[in-house]
């Protein structure tokens, strides 16, 4: 196995299987990899590397989520935020509570990026977003229901669900 930098550096190779076998090999190595990729994918001007550097990040796992999102608030560049938000809805459940914490005082823009993350995460963000729908908080409220909105009719339906509790308990 290679070192990380040499295996990031195969990310952006012109043969695939070398490039999905550095994947697999980032992957295994964890968190070691975390800040190097995150570096890698912001240093980057071509999305071919930053679709491959998210999809090591999204296999690491639990161990990329606080240093991506903490790199999408320190990074306003909307392609790095794009691909770090794809890497962290890949990641599922585990996720949620992380880019829900971040949107309180979010830039807009970094909110619309943690929002898709949710939104590709899908049902299992449902809960979260409607403890925050019905809640006090009026900033997180406003963002629970764009991304509830922004999941379709899931997500509308759970809106409703959570308006429909509201009556009951007034």
């Amino acid at each position: 196995m290679q070192d990380v930098s040499g295996l990031i550096s195969a990310l952006g190779s012109t043969d695939r299987e070398e490039r999905i076998d550095a994947v697999r090999d980032l992957a295994r190595l964890g968190e070691v990899a975390v800040n190097p990729l995150i570096t890698a994918m912001g240093t980057t001007t071509q999305n071919d590397l930053r679709w491959y550097v998210a999809l090591a990040l999204s296999q690491i796992g639990m161990a990329a989520i606080m240093p991506l999102i903490s790199a999408m608030q320190d990074i306003s560049d909307p392609e790095f935020r794009r691909y770090a938000a794809a890497a962290l809805g890949h990641m599922g459940e585990p996720a949620v509570d992380p880019l829900i914490a971040a949107m309180k005082g979010a830039d807009p823009a970094l909110r619309g990026y943690l929002s898709a993350a949710l939104c590709r995460i899908g049902a299992p963000a449902f809960s979260r977003l409607r403890e925050l729908y019905t809640g006090e908080d009026p900033e997180l409220r406003a963002c629970a229901e764009l991304t509830l909105w922004g999941m379709g009719e899931e997500g509308i339906l759970e809106m409703m669900r959570s308006l429909g509790e509201e009556e009951k308990e007034g």
